[in-house]
């Protein structure tokens, strides 16, 4: 008589296949997960633009630059404008300087910036911003729902009556839950006085001025191209 021997049973390779795939599907998911955490890049899930992103990269640069002389508001910022009082005795100009330093942020990083002292303009006045926003489209009140993104302009105790702000700051993320972005402001006080400071969730203007709430967001937008406008 012959004996026939059955072959082993399939049961337990299969379950050790289904466990490797098991075990790469999880590898897979947390190398995902780490490399979509570790880019700042994305809120809340969304890409940002390549002028976002040097909007960001140029802001958080300048995080620790003071003013010299450093119990003044003698910066570089105004004098790249040429925009101020000449009493510093540098090369530096003189004047509360956080919407030259927003200006020279987007300008430095390629987004649309026309800085003149007339209607609509940026220039030193922190409502420029403001009105800016509201001629090209790219004003967004704290009503509106609007999420910010890394490179817009926060706005803080905006007067629309008067056009009259306290202070702007450039955004670099915000977070689900949180009053405020997290910012970088020119002109800060954070840790000093007037300087370049980050701040996380910033729903009140970090300056010495009373007030400054929240108010809004200005986005930033692309040079006109030939053909059309672009935006950020």
């Amino acid at each position: 008589m012959t004996l026939t021997v059955p072959p082993p049973a399939p049961g337990r390779p299969r379950r050790r296949r289904r466990l490797r795939r098991l075990l790469l599907v999880v590898v897979l998911v947390a190398v995902g997960a780490a490399v979509y955490l570790a880019n700042p890049g994305h809120v809340f899930g969304d890409p940002v633009s390549p002028l976002r992103q040097r909007i960001m990269s140029i802001a958080e640069s300048q995080v620790g630059y003071r003013t010299d002389p450093s119990d003044t508001y003698c910066n570089r910022y105004s004098a790249y404008w040429s925009s101020g009082t000449d009493d510093c005795g540098n090369e530096n100009l003189d004047e509360e300087w956080c919407a030259d330093f927003a200006a020279w942020v987007w300008q430095q990083a390629g987004a649309a910036v026309v800085y003149r002292f007339q209607p609509g303009d940026l220039n030193s006045d922190t409502a420029s911003f403001y009105l800016w926003g509201v001629d090209h489209g790219t004003w967004h009140p704290l009503s509106s729902g609007y999420v910010a993104q890394p490179g817009d302009v926060a706005i803080y105790g905006l007067d629309a009556s008067t056009l009259e702000a306290v202070h702007v700051a450039i955004v670099v993320s915000d977070s689900a839950g949180a009053k405020g972005p997290d910012v970088v402001n020119g002109d800060g006080d954070r840790t000093g006085f007037s300087e370049v400071d980050y701040a996380t969730d910033q729903h009140r203007a970090d300056v010495r001025q009373p007030g400054g709430i929240l108010s809004g967001y200005v986005s930033p937008t692309a040079p006109p191209t030939v053909g059309g406008a672009g935006s950020g």
